[in-house]
């Protein structure tokens, strides 16, 4: 569980968040969505330690980040997976050997171990026989999923993904939605997904926040949304012409 409470930052006169208060459930697919600038971002950031709050605070299963010793927070960061937005893969290595880079970096198991669970991942996500390609010589769907091969290497408690779905075809984006979807559930992970992809709220959103100019303004489920009469949340999902035509089914109740 990850609760977030009373959570402010600003950045000179510019004021991101606005005190946020939520809980992320284990478990689940959290997702995060609003529109651009709407501070989804910075919170993601204030949650795994990358920005400092103004005002509030973090807690990861009760572990509150700014109580905590320097040793003790990089213990919970080695609990924390991350897919990013565009994998951030090392060119120069590798698939093994990116998968590989968090396992050299923070634990001491021998090559052979390390090789075992590299190979592991890779099983999970659907691809075999590539340790040896180059970043430059797979898809941007496979190098999607070599990246949450990597955000799992250390069979994380957290995985946080910032836009999974950015720059992929919408058949590749629903593997990669099932992929999260799965994995949260096989391996007891509390996921946190940030998002503007509406087929994948519909698809895998179990537990889902709307931002809106910084501040929380709706909370609920998938099926939730569509019942909402919140005028700002209703603007964005509608948005499109496929979420207008699920509006329509919903209403009629088909």
């Amino acid at each position: 569980m990850i609760e977030v409470e009373h959570l402010s930052k600003s950045f000179g006169d510019n004021h991101v968040l606005k005190d946020i208060n939520f809980t992320f459930e284990p478990e689940k697919v959290n997702l995060i969505i609003g529109q651009s600038g709407s501070g989804k971002s910075v919170l993601t950031k204030c949650m795994v330690g990358l920005h400092q709050p103004d005002e509030g605070e973090v807690r990861f299963n009760g572990r509150a980040m700014d109580k905590i010793s320097n040793q003790e927070r990089t213990e919970v960061r080695k609990e924390i997976g991350m897919l990013f937005q565009a994998s951030a893969l090392f060119d120069s290595l590798t698939v093994q050997e990116n998968v590989m880079f968090p396992l050299q970096m923070f634990t001491k198991m021998s090559k052979e171990e390390m090789l075992d669970r590299v190979n592991f991942c890779l099983k999970r996500v659907n691809l075999e026989n590539v340790n040896h390609l180059y970043p430059s010589e797979t898809s941007g769907g496979m190098q999607k999923r070599i990246g949450i091969a990597r955000a799992i290497a250390m069979n994380p408690r957290y995985l946080f993904c910032d836009e999974p779905n950015s720059g992929l075809d919408p058949n590749t984006a629903i593997v990669i939605d099932n992929l999260i979807h799965e994995i949260t559930h096989e391996f007891g992970m509390t996921s946190v997904v940030i998002t503007h992809d509406m087929n994948s709220v519909m698809e895998i959103g179990e537990n889902i926040i709307f931002l809106y100019n910084g501040q929380l303004w709706w909370k609920g489920s998938k099926e939730d949304i569509l019942a909402t009469d919140n005028p700002e949340i209703n603007a964005f999902v509608y948005a499109s012409k496929f979420m207008k035509s699920i509006k329509e089914v919903h209403k009629k109740g088909i």
